[in-house]
């Protein structure tokens, strides 16, 4: 099983560091994609080693999506290739999982409409413009969808897409 983190420079520093960290205790392989290979930095100066740039990525490859939030992702929404690789993995009903400031992506590959989402508070009319129902809670699943709205989220967000992994697993 194979995972990819879309991001960029400061993006929400918890927001990557435990997903990415969970999944590899889970024993999947993860990488991270960005504007350019090598390091992106934090909001609060934690750097991360991006292994691909965001042309290089071939979707086929993952089984999961993870979008961090923090303001990488107010610059990775304005990349087409950020939104083509977003909607490869709805349109292949692949896991995707955004959290705070990272359903803005999907808001821009226009994937949100008719979805049941969360996200960060100051979103929270953007997803309602895009088509989205939004919900005030810790986590929100629409099927292959799982959004959290904030660091204080991260437990519930983990504990989701673990179960959605699970359960794939055994498909």
């Amino acid at each position: 099983m194979r995972a990819l983190i879309i991001t960029a420079d400061l993006f929400e520093d918890s927001e990557l560091k435990i997903p990415y960290q969970s999944l590899r205790e889970l024993g999947i392989h993860v990488d991270i994609a960005s504007l350019k290979k090598g390091t992106i930095i934090s909001k609060h100066g934690f750097n991360v080693y991006a292994t691909l740039t965001l042309n290089e990525v071939d979707p086929k490859q993952y089984d999961i999506l993870i979008l961090p939030g923090g303001k990488g992702p107010s610059l990775i929404r304005k990349e087409s290739k950020a939104l083509e690789i977003a909607r490869y993995f709805f349109d292949h009903n692949k896991l995707v999982a955004a959290i705070c400031h990272g359903p803005q992506i999907l808001i821009s590959a226009g994937l949100l409409n008719g979805r049941v989402v969360t996200g960060y508070q100051s979103i929270e009319e953007e997803l309602k413009e895009a088509g989205a129902i939004y919900k005030d809670a810790e986590v929100v699943v629409d099927k292959n969808l799982i959004t959290s709205r904030q660091p204080s989220d991260l437990n519930a967000f983990m504990e989701a897409i673990k179960k959605s992994l699970y359960y794939e697993s055994k498909r």
